[in-house]
């Protein structure tokens, strides 16, 4: 079990920029006063406890596998993990799982001036793929554990997977259907998906079981998560 989680200055900041809700009330005025390019650029990384944001991070990330073990058991399973910032659920899955193995599509630069919302382009990025590697080798997960995608530069990968797991991120801040074509070469009836949606009636037109796991009242999307599998189309 992880009970802390190593990380320097930049990947706080990385964490920080991914994970929005971490920020302190002091930040949150900064950002509100300075405006978005400062506090992307200097205040994220210099004006923050790397070890408090550790801290605060494994809580999050504790809190969601938690929710995800009650529905799902990872043993033995292939994870596809779209937009998963530092991984930190994917480090807690690997330490309490056995024989895991995930692929994982992400981003590799940070925006000039981040901004949170819906994006139908999905432009919007926050993460280095080194330091990503770099994290998750720090923390414990295994190198043959895991392969990183470039979204802008590399194949995605064309195989079939367990579990695809994309919270806070797919249909969240940008269209599920910018992955449609990607998921009719990888999704099979027993594939279970599970993503953050305002719209999780939406699906039932792509998948013939969708389960509501938590109702997310005091995010700003009001979003349901939910695990959908037998895919339709």
């Amino acid at each position: 079990m992880i009970k802390n989680i190593h990380l320097n200055r930049d990947i706080a900041q990385l964490i920080l920029l991914q994970r929005i809700e971490l920020l302190s009330p002091f930040l949150k005025r900064v950002r509100k006063i300075l405006g978005r390019y400062f506090f992307t650029n200097f205040a994220s990384k210099y004006f923050i406890s790397p070890k408090l944001i550790g801290t605060k991070y494994l809580e999050s990330m504790l809190s969601e596998y938690n929710l995800l073990s009650k529905n799902l058991n990872f043993d033995n399973k292939t994870i596809l993990s779209i937009g998963s910032g530092m991984c930190g659920l994917e480090l807690i899955i690997n330490s309490k799982s056995k024989n895991c193995f995930f692929s994982i599509i992400e981003k590799n630069y940070i925006s000039e001036k981040v901004i949170y919302g819906w994006d139908n382009e999905n432009k919007e990025a926050y993460n280095n793929l080194q330091l990503l590697e770099f994290f998750l080798i720090k923390n414990g997960m295994n190198e043959k554990s895991f392969k990183i995608y470039d979204f802008d530069f590399d194949q995605f990968p064309e195989k079939k997977f367990d579990f695809i797991i994309s919270l806070y991120s797919l249909d969240y801040h940008y269209n599920f259907n910018l992955y449609l074509d990607y998921f009719k070469k990888i999704l099979n009836k027993d594939t279970k998906l599970i993503f953050d949606t305002i719209r999780p009636d939406y699906f039932k037109t792509m998948f013939q079981n969708i389960e509501i796991i938590d109702s997310m009242q005091n995010t700003v999307h009001k979003s349901k998560r939910i695990i959908c599998s037998n895919f339709s189309l």
